[in-house]
């Protein structure tokens, strides 16, 4: 897996949040020296309620409602595309919005979503499940910003969630490149974990070194059942910029369920968190 920065998607939509992710985007992209593709992807009231299509008046409605929204995103985008920078504009408007976008986001190192939150008109209609979709079904990490954040900064002080998994793996990958850029990284992990116990053989920490990272690693046996809200209290009294760990869950009957943690985590984070599936 390389672990260079050079592509970034980000989600356009016509929310006040896309504008906080494109100005997020283009101060890491700057960091890194990578490109940034906005991609739009919004829903349509006919798409997330389909009994309404028959109503008659509601598809003009609609359709002028969606271009006001598509144009009001172009306009922030070229508003606030980074200058000097390699910045594209692309749209997805197949239904549903989730399996086109993961498709696109194929060809990037790293997304930036957004966590789900209240918006305006038909951006109330985007999937709560959005994030977690792209990234289970797309296979390629994803930054996820906070909804209430304005600016957040790029990471200085960065928190890794660490279980020996696959996404825990994949995620940590994924951030290298933030990591080596970052002034301090804690890692934080509980449960049985045998490299962690006995101190031998390869683990997190002699990973992160080889990498270029230095870090501080908390290790505790018991893993709490209130996990997530534990992960969130930690980053927030380590004053963390961002938080790195897998997404974990599984599907069901052709929905994506998540694991407590992540779930937990989605829904109340106050800071940027990396996840991968």
């Amino acid at each position: 897996m390389s672990d260079e920065l050079k592509q970034l998607l980000v989600h356009a939509d016509a929310s006040p949040q896309f504008a906080q992710r494109l100005e997020f985007a283009g101060r890491l992209a700057a960091r890194h020296g990578a490109g940034i593709t906005a991609l739009y992807a919004s829903p349509s009231a006919s798409e997330a309620l389909p009994v309404a299509a028959g109503i008659p008046g509601l598809a003009v409605q609609r359709d002028n409602t969606q271009d006001t929204e598509l144009a009001r995103a172009r306009s922030v985008f070229e508003q606030l595309k980074p200058a000097g920078l390699r910045a594209s504009w692309a749209e997805v408007h197949e239904f549903p919005l989730a399996p086109a976008f993961a498709q696109q986001a194929l060809y990037a190192d790293l997304l930036v979503l957004g966590q789900h939150g209240p918006g305006e008109g038909w951006s109330t209609l985007m999937p709560a499940d959005f994030p977690e979709t792209v990234i289970a079904l797309s296979g390629r990490p994803a930054l996820v910003l906070p909804y209430t954040s304005a600016r957040p900064g790029l990471p200085g002080k960065v928190v890794i969630a660490w279980k020996p998994t696959r996404g825990s793996a994949r995620a940590v990958a994924a951030a290298l490149p933030l990591l080596r850029k970052a002034g301090s990284v804690h890692v934080l992990s509980w449960g049985a974990d045998a490299a962690a116990a006995a101190g031998e053989g390869s683990n997190i920490l002699s990973y992160l070194q080889a990498h270029g990272v230095q870090a501080q690693w908390q290790h505790e046996a018991v893993e709490p059942d209130k996990l997530g809200e534990l992960l969130l209290s930690r980053a927030f009294d380590l004053q963390a910029d961002l938080l790195v760990m897998g997404c974990y869950g599984h599907t069901r009957a052709h929905e994506w369920v998540l694991g407590g943690a992540s779930r937990t985590v989605l829904k109340s984070m106050t800071l940027p968190v990396l996840m991968a599936h």
